[in-house]
């Protein structure tokens, strides 16, 4: 006669081994606890207890350039020194007094000259440097020489950058949208389960990001040819973007007293 096979057990507690072996045999009082157990939070130890919400934010902002850089090119080759300087003073005099007409300031005006003798003749060059904060007068300044003066001046093509404060003011800008985008996310949290969002115990920015323009569209203009203004200045466009890890602490709701 076989013998019936008894069904498998499940262990629902797990018995830890004593650190010291002597006690086994004594009584435990009420003070002390098992070894493996944890004693209950009382009551104003859970009311002490610091309740936490972690939450992430992120953002991400953008910055056009707020500066453009145009360069006139003027230069003159001729038989004596003094055909040379003539002809070049009197043009880069021109281009000068047109800028102060525009009212843009000396600081944003550099001039630098050339002159060297070539074989049989010498030549001299003088480069105009105009630093722009407004996009629209750069592009008026830039056709009125072009129509006035003759072809052998050169205007180059504006370079568009930022300068050092518009970037940082765009970081900060980018963290500080973050956290608030953290912060309203740990508030909605708290309306949901009906708690109230107390002060923030940590605030970490874990991550931040930076690039420039989106040229997904400007591949072909710039196989073609040239880019256009509105293309050069949102190609110099800078993103920024950037990520923060922020604790709250939680708080109940209060109640509300009643008037008597």
């Amino acid at each position: 006669m076989s013998l019936l096979q008894a069904p498998q057990s499940r262990v629902f507690v797990e018995l830890v081994p004593w650190a010291d072996r002597g006690r086994e045999n004594n009584v435990v009082s009420g003070s002390e606890l098992l070894p493996g157990f944890r004693r209950p939070l009382s009551s104003a130890q859970t009311q002490t207890a610091t309740r936490e919400v972690h939450v992430s934010g992120t953002a991400e902002l953008s910055a056009s350039p707020d500066r453009a850089q145009v360069a006139v090119l003027v230069s003159s080759t001729k038989e004596t020194a003094a055909e040379a300087k003539k002809s070049v003073c009197r043009r880069l005099d021109y281009i000068t007094q047109s800028l102060q007409q525009q009212g843009l300031q000396a600081e944003n005006v550099t001039v630098t000259k050339d002159f060297r003798r070539m074989e049989n003749a010498y030549h001299m060059e003088a480069e105009v440097c105009i630093t722009f904060t407004e996009f629209g007068k750069m592009q008026n300044i830039c056709n009125f020489l072009i129509e006035k003066l003759d072809s052998s001046v050169v205007i180059s093509q504006p370079q568009f950058y930022h300068t050092p404060s518009s970037v940082e003011n765009l970081r900060r800008k980018a963290c500080l949208v973050a956290v608030e985008n953290a912060r309203r996310k740990a508030q909605e949290v708290c309306n949901v389960v009906g708690q109230t969002l107390g002060k923030p115990l940590l605030i970490k920015e874990e991550e931040t990001k930076e690039w420039e323009g989106q040229i997904d569209d400007l591949q072909s203009s710039r196989l073609s040819g040239s880019l256009t203004v509105q293309q050069k200045i949102k190609s110099a466009t800078i993103h920024a973007a950037s990520k923060v890890f922020i604790t709250f602490e939680v708080k109940g709701k209060e109640k509300k007293r009643k008037n008597l």
